[in-house]
């Protein structure tokens, strides 16, 4: 009997701590996305400066190089653009995507599309600039969230849990 309770009470503890680390692994991985779109967004800028492919195969080249969430934006988006407008197609895609970045976060790169496809160049190179600049401000929030709500939520996990046993006890 004393050994079921010593199991059932390492189980508690073990899933309250698992589900506290879960928690501050997405401020891990919304630093990491927003740098990779920022990567990407400057991979984007140097393609579209110095060759002549079009967006669509600028963001499969993107896809290719980019290893990670980011990269299903890209391939939803370039395969979008086939049937919809470069900013429909951009905006379906970051809507759709499984991210772990906030609503903000969204609505600054659905932002990025509002002029894709419709100016010159030049247009959209101010463009990619302006996001970057943005996505630069967004990354800094990112990382004193990701400081303060880290060990926060791994700390909490591990509190409710030992708690919740010390309770049963």
């Amino acid at each position: 009997m004393v050994m079921v309770k010593i199991i059932i009470y390492s189980f508690i503890f073990i899933t309250t701590s698992l589900i506290g680390l879960l928690k501050s692994k997405k401020y891990i991985y919304r630093v990491d996305e927003l740098k990779e779109f920022k990567g990407a967004l400057n991979i984007f800028k140097n393609k579209l400066k110095f060759t002549y492919e079009t967006i669509p195969e600028i963001f499969i080249e993107i896809a290719n190089t980019i290893n990670s969430n980011t990269t299903i934006v890209f391939k939803i988006a370039a395969k979008r653009m086939k049937i919809e407008s470069a900013e429909e197609a951009w905006e379906n895609a970051i809507n759709i995507s499984v991210l772990n970045i906030t609503k903000e976060d969204r609505e600054l790169l659905k932002n990025f599309g509002n002029l894709l496809g419709k100016t010159d160049i030049e247009g959209q190179l101010n463009q990619v600039e302006l996001t970057t600049n943005f996505l630069d401000e967004q990354i800094k929030l990112a990382e004193k969230e990701k400081i303060k709500n880290e060990k926060l939520y791994r700390t909490l996990g591990m509190t409710i849990g030992l708690g919740i046993v010390i309770v049963l006890i």
